[in-house]
């Protein structure tokens, strides 16, 4: 097989560019015949703990990888993900003595959307980006690159696999400590052909909690009709380019009803521009009346390249933009519901203490295939940061 050309650069919707229709027909149809994996009550059991975010009741952590890798789809890995997720978890309960909503980005978080369809390598070779283990390989290599439907299938598989880890282990552990599975809702091939019908509507049986991401919540695009389609609660990424009208628009498409726990907005401006773009979001959403839960992604707008060329992020305006996010919603009587991380159990060295450090920061142990993760001890770090701003708040 050879690399994709020049169409590969007109990607629509951040959809890859698949080689062969036809393959990619089958692999639909294929998971169109596979069973749920997710049951309609356990995302409306979500749904009733996110209304409790919503009304001040509770607390939101969101957690882990930038994109999870099929080899990771192992009991040990995955446990180890769950163990972090529950520890922070039980310091947000302790310290505020509230309920706390546990969602991985785990189960799913095969895909993920790209800035630019290709990448230089050091010698100067040009490859298509690496958009996740569900599209293509990370390895530099063209033919890795290449977007390969079939991994769809194994998408399926390895989330199997790690669902099946979830529901082991959560016979261990309290009902009301249940950690859900979400990821963002990016490959439309794999996603559609899981809608199954619950209710008198439809749900998404391939995780909890969906998310639409800032490159894909057009309100007339496909991401969004097919979260406006589903019973599943949901979240949309709000970014720097995010204006008042356009969260007032996404608010009505995706909660008509007024739902409690339907809609999150996910909020990721970078600590030097939250002050001023994000009070208006806010003001704008309340004056609806449209419940939503607001939370806290303080990685995403705060990614800076390091001396030697890798992404990386500062803990430092990761804890000045979720200062920021509180203050800025506790001072228009909005509950900030909590944080959305990328994290990892491993001792990973991807971010780093301040900005001023990445032009001479090494990062011995740097193993994202893409955005770069706290590691426990940051993790821990943002946590208690967070969960002290509420309790003083």
């Amino acid at each position: 097989m050879t690399a994709p050309g020049p169409t590969a650069e007109k990607v629509t919707a951040q959809q890859p560019p698949w080689p062969d229709p036809d393959r990619l027909d089958k692999i639909r149809h294929a998971l169109g015949e596979r069973p749920p994996l997710i049951p309609p009550e356990e995302t409306g059991e979500l749904a009733r703990r996110l209304a409790a975010v919503q009304r001040g009741e509770a607390v939101v952590l969101q957690g882990g990888d930038c994109a999870e890798l099929f080899a990771d789809a192992t009991p040990p890995v995955v446990r180890r993900k769950l163990g972090q997720l529950r520890e922070l978890s039980a310091a947000i309960r302790t310290g505020l003595g509230l309920p706390v909503v546990t969602m991985g980005r785990i189960a799913g978080q095969y895909a993920k959307p790209r800035s630019a369809p290709y990448e230089w390598l050091a010698d100067g070779t040009r490859l298509p980006v690496y958009r996740g283990d569900a599209v293509n390989g990370a390895a530099a290599d063209p033919d890795a690159r290449i977007p390969d439907p079939d991994r769809l299938l194994t998408a399926y598989d390895r989330a199997a696999d790690v669902l099946s880890t979830m529901r082991n282990e959560q016979t261990a552990h309290d009902p009301a400590e249940r950690i859900f599975a979400s990821h963002e809702l990016l490959l439309l091939p794999y996603e559609s052909p899981l809608i199954r019908p619950a209710d008198g509507g439809r749900y998404a049986s391939s995780l909890h909690f969906g998310w639409i991401g800032e490159r894909t919540r057009d309100p007339q695009g496909p991401h969004i009709r097919l979260a406006a389609s589903i019973r599943n609660p949901v979240g949309v990424k709000a970014g720097p380019s995010a204006t008042p009208a356009d969260l007032v628009e996404l608010a009505r498409l995706l909660n008509p009803g007024r739902r409690p726990g339907r809609l999150t907005f996910i909020v990721r401006m970078g600590a030097d521009r939250i002050d001023w773009l994000l009070p208006p979001l806010v003001e704008a959403v309340a004056e609806t009346g449209i419940p939503v839960v607001w939370l806290s992604d303080p990685l995403h707008g705060n990614t800076i390249r390091s001396g030697s060329g890798h992404k990386t992020r500062s803990l430092r305006a990761i804890l000045d933009e979720a200062a920021a996010f509180h203050r800025i919603l506790r001072d228009r009587g909005q509950w900030p519901g909590g944080l959305h991380l990328e994290m990892t159990p491993e001792p990973v060295t991807e971010c780093v203490a301040r900005a001023a450090d990445a032009g001479t920061a090494a990062f011995p142990r740097f193993r994202s295939p893409c955005d770069p993760r706290l590691n426990p001890e940051q993790a821990a770090e943002t946590v208690h940061a967070f969960t002290s701003m509420l309790r003083a708040g």
